[in-house]
């Protein structure tokens, strides 16, 4: 079976020119992995989230002036992006991503989305780049229907997961863990369900120590229904808003043993690809890349 990928042309939105956000890097990440063989049927595309899905996660109000185009100044600030028609067309349709390939992963046990992982948008509001929580979204809808009982969040970015935290507070039952650079963004945190935080410098070997420490006994503790796992690659030494010292080969070490401790479990896994920050696309891109190579090989 090939491995199902979301992917929606509106993953690319346009930005002001010069803007520091690196959009480019969504459909260059497509083109690459259709140059790697990794979708030879094709994407799979998702229908945009609505406002009825997105308030799974977020406050109703926050939802209508975004989809309005109607937030304060202020709040737009601190996301980081204009909030027009074209950002926010990623934005709902990169919910939908996450949503459709974690309903795909629950079918055929992993699948992955080439957007998502937007972990600052909190209930009430965005930040850091992130409009809508993907990631909450889908696992509380889920959730709610009851498709799921429990789920663990493996986060891996390198900034802390302060949104989901936030969006899935009050609910044992979707279990956040987030492994990040303790001295880095966000500033005031949320707590996650576990966090740890780690020096800036941390190499290769040092985080595979961490994970090794910790997704085993969480899986094994939790028996989730499903892993939603942010394979930020901001943990990379080059990356210009990271504090971590990771290669692109320890970034594969990290994508793998990730998938391998899930899918070794037989629990569904759903990867979607979180933060990177760099003027050079290409190599921004290949990191990217790199969790979609390792989910292929447990496909």
């Amino acid at each position: 079976m090939s491995l199902p990928i979301a992917f929606h042309p509106a993953y690319e939105a346009t930005l002001p020119e010069g803007h520091r956000f690196p959009m480019r890097k969504y459909g260059r990440l497509a083109e690459i992995l259709v140059a790697r063989g990794l979708v030879p049927n094709g994407f799979v595309r998702p229908e945009p989230a609505g406002a009825d899905l997105l308030s799974a996660a977020h406050d109703r109000a926050y939802v209508e002036a975004v989809l309005a185009l109607d937030v304060p100044r202020a709040v737009e600030r601190n996301i980081g992006l204009p909030v027009g028609e074209a950002v926010v067309a990623r934005s709902r349709a990169s919910v939908g991503g996450t949503l459709l390939a974690a309903r795909l992963a629950l079918a055929h046990g992993i699948a992955g989305s080439t957007a998502g992982g937007s972990h600052h948008a909190r209930r009430e509001t965005g930040a850091g780049f992130c409009i809508f929580n993907d990631v909450a979204v889908a696992a509380r809808q889920l959730h709610a229907e009851g498709t799921i009982a429990r789920c663990l969040v493996v986060d891996c970015d390198v900034h802390q997961g302060d949104g989901t935290a936030d969006c899935l507070s009050g609910t044992p039952d979707l279990f956040t863990l987030s492994i990040h650079a303790e001295k880095n963004y966000p500033t005031r945190k949320i707590a996650s369900d576990r966090d740890v935080g780690l020096p800036d410098g941390v190499d290769d070997a040092g985080y595979l120590a961490v994970l090794e420490a910790h997704v085993g006994p969480l899986l094994d503790a939790l028996r989730p229904d499903l892993v939603f796992y942010n394979a930020g690659v901001d943990p990379h030494r080059d990356d210009r808003l990271g504090r971590l010292a990771l290669t692109d080969a320890g970034l594969l070490a990290r994508d793998r043993f990730v998938v391998g401790a899930v899918r070794g479990r037989g629990i569904p896994f759903v990867g979607v690809i979180g933060g990177g920050y760099s003027t050079d696309i290409d190599a921004l891109a290949g990191r990217h890349a790199l969790v979609f190579s390792a989910m292929a090989e447990a496909a």
